[in-house]
């Protein structure tokens, strides 16, 4: 299988190109920042991105993932999936959700187009971080991601008819 980016699929790979993937650009639910400390930990900056997907959208096309979980704050493992080389987080999920994924969209071939709608865990952002208006923010992680996914499908719309 190539590795080519087309109006219906996204490719990415980690960054020692060992292991690669690719996403149905369509089924992508919603794409958001989220501040809370295990994010700003694991992408060893103020925050981490996050994509959410259907599990069957993503195809792993080169290589084999290694996994670890760590607790969540609801008490469920959250299981991480990266490249056993380099250690590059590719997408985790939940113990709870295996037809969910949270794709790393850092590890997408092009992130030019990437803008989040929302920010979780706000009240941890760093204090020199604005957040951006016209956004969703969530103090903490909200009961559901229902707004995220229609700011994301509402600003995805937009997106297609500018173009």
């Amino acid at each position: 299988m190539t590795d080519v980016t087309t109006d219906a699929y996204l490719t990415g790979g980690c960054q020692c190109g060992q292991c690669r993937y690719r996403i149905e650009k369509r089924r992508i639910a919603t794409l958001y920042a989220c501040h809370c400390k295990e994010c700003q930990r694991q992408a060893g900056s103020a925050f981490g991105m996050s994509m959410l997907m259907p599990s069957s959208a993503l195809e792993i096309t080169r290589g084999t993932l290694k996994s670890w979980q760590r607790p969540a704050d609801s008490g469920e493992a959250v299981v991480c999936h990266f490249c056993p080389d380099c250690g590059t987080r590719i997408y985790h999920g939940a113990s709870d959700l295996d037809d969910v994924v949270s794709l790393k969209p850092g590890t997408l071939d092009d992130t030019s187009w990437l803008r989040p709608v929302g920010h979780l865990w706000a009240s941890r952002a760093q204090p020199w971080h604005g957040l951006q208006t016209g956004c969703l923010a969530y103090s903490q992680q909200p009961g559901t991601l229902d707004d995220l996914e229609s700011a994301y499908a509402a600003a995805d719309r937009c997106a297609a008819e500018e173009s």
